[in-house]
C-alpha cells in the first residue's frame, strides 16, 4: 500500500532510512542498506498534471530504495513503476490540491545519476565527475544516457520538437511560461552549481551541510509560512569494507538544527523521539481526504520548536545552544572521520544505538 495505490509487492526488499513527511507513505529522501541514496524535487512540464491518484514522487524514492541494490537499479524500478502506474495525486495535506512531476538524485558507492520526468515520460544522465545539483527544474540538455523508449516521438507528436537537430529534454519538455515556484528555483540551482564550484575537489560532509544551511542562495529556507522541512547528508566510501555514514537533521532548518549520523548495522536500534504519531482516523486515508488536520510533530520537533522560539525571544542564550548543538555536530563528524580512516573501530552495538544516542542528547540539551 502506497500514498494512494496498492501496487503488486516483490520477493525481497532491502531495509531503508527515510526523512518523509509524517501523513504519507513514501520519502523525500533516503537511503537503503546497499549504500543506495535516492532524493526528489518537484517540477512541471508541457505533460498536464494527472488529476487522479497515482504514485506520488516520493513512493517513487521509498520504491527505488526498497527495490533497487544500485543506483542504476533503483533508477531502472522507478522508471518501469512509472511507466506502468504513472504519477499523481496531491503532494500535500490540503484539501486543495497540490501536483507536480519529479526529478531525482541517485548515488550509490560506484555511480550517480539524475533522472527527471513529464508524466510518465523521462530521461537519465549519468553522472561520470564533479558535482551535480537539482533544483525544481528540468535540467538534463542532449547529455541523455537513457530515456523513455517514446521519448521523442512524444515530443515531436506534440509539435514540441521537429525531429532535426539537437533534442535537449530540458528545452523541449520545460513549460514556456515558467509558475512562479520554478521561477525563483532558477536562481537556486545556479546558487548551488555555484558553491559546488567553489569547493570543486574538497568536497566534503562539512561542505555539503554549510550549502544546505546557506540562505543567501535561497538553498536554506526559512520564509513566512514555509520552511526547509528536513535535511540529509550521506558519505559513500568507495572501498565496500566501509560503513555508509548518513546524517539526518530530522528537524526543519538546518541552520538551526544538529546532523546525526546513522549507520546500517544489525539490530539498530529504532528512535521513537522522531517517528510521528499515528492516527487510527487518518484524514490522510479518509475519503474525502484531508478534511481535517492533526498535529503529526514528533517529540523531537516539538522541543526543537520551542527551542528555537528561545533563540528568538533570548538571542544571547539561543546563541549558546547554537554552540552547544555545533558542538554535538563536530563529534559525530570527528567519529565518522575516525571510523572512515580506520583509526576506530567501534562495537557493533555502538553503531546500532548511534543515532538514537544522538537524538537522545541532542532531546537533553533542549
Amino acid at each position: 500500500q502506497c500514498t494512494y495505490l496498492q501496487i503488486e509487492q516483490v520477493e525481497h526488499t532491502h531495509a531503508v532510512v527515510l526523512s518523509r513527511p509524517a501523513w504519507l507513505w513514501g520519502a523525500e529522501m533516503g537511503a537503503n542498506d546497499r549504500g543506495v541514496c535516492v532524493g526528489n524535487e518537484g517540477v512541471w512540464s508541457r505533460e498536464p498534471l494527472g488529476e487522479g491518484e497515482a504514485l506520488l514522487g516520493m513512493d517513487l524514492v521509498r520504491l527505488g530504495l526498497e527495490r533497487g541494490g544500485s543506483a542504476r537499479e533503483a533508477l531502472e524500478v522507478i522508471t518501469a513503476l512509472l511507466e506502468r502506474y504513472g504519477q499523481g495525486g496531491s503532494c500535500k495535506e490540503e484539501p486543495v490540491p497540490f501536483v507536480y512531476h519529479n526529478t531525482f538524485l541517485l548515488a550509490d558507492r560506484a555511480e550517480a545519476w539524475v533522472l527527471e520526468t513529464a508524466g510518465r515520460y523521462w530521461a537519465a544522465q549519468r553522472i561520470r565527475e564533479g558535482s551535480r545539483n537539482i533544483s525544481n527544474q528540468l535540467s538534463i540538455g542532449s547529455d541523455i544516457t537513457a530515456e523513455h523508449p517514446g521519448l521523442r516521438e512524444r515530443a515531436r507528436s506534440q509539435g514540441w520538437w521537429s525531429g532535426d537537430g539537437e533534442f535537449s529534454f530540458a528545452r523541449v519538455f520545460s513549460l514556456e511560461e515558467q509558475p512562479p515556484r520554478m521561477e525563483a528555483a532558477k536562481a537556486r540551482l545556479r546558487a548551488g552549481k555555484e558553491l559546488l564550484r567553489q569547493h570543486a575537489g574538497d568536497i566534503t560532509a562539512q561542505t555539503l551541510m554549510s550549502i544546505l544551511r546557506d540562505k543567501a542562495s535561497g538553498i536554506c529556507v526559512d520564509a513566512e509560512g514555509f520552511r526547509t522541512a528536513g535535511s540529509m547528508v550521506s558519505v559513500l566510501p568507495r572501498d565496500p569494507a566501509l560503513p555508509c555514514v548518513h546524517f539526518f537533521t530530522a528537524t526543519p532548518d538546518p541552520s538551526r538544527s544538529v546532523f546525526k549520523p546513522f549507520v546500517f548495522v544489525a539490530g539498530v536500534k529504532p528512535a521513537p523521539q522522531v517517528r510521528s504519531p499515528t492516527f487510527p482516523q487518518d484524514p490522510a486515508k479518509q475519503i474525502p481526504r484531508f478534511q481535517s488536520s492533526v498535529d503529526r510533530r514528533h517529540e523531537l520537533y516539538r522541543r526543537h520548536q520551542a527551542a528555537l522560539e528561545l533563540m528568538e525571544r533570548d538571542p544571547e542564550r539561543g546563541q549558546q545552544l547554537l554552540e552547544t548543538l555545533q558542538e554535538l555536530e563536530k563529534q559525530g563528524l570527528e567519529g565518522m572521520r575516525e571510523l572512515l580512516e580506520g583509526t576506530i573501530t567501534p562495537r557493533p552495538e555502538e553503531l546500532a544505538d548511534l543515532f538514537f544516542d544522538c537524538v537522545e542528547a541532542e532531546m537533553k540539551f533542549y
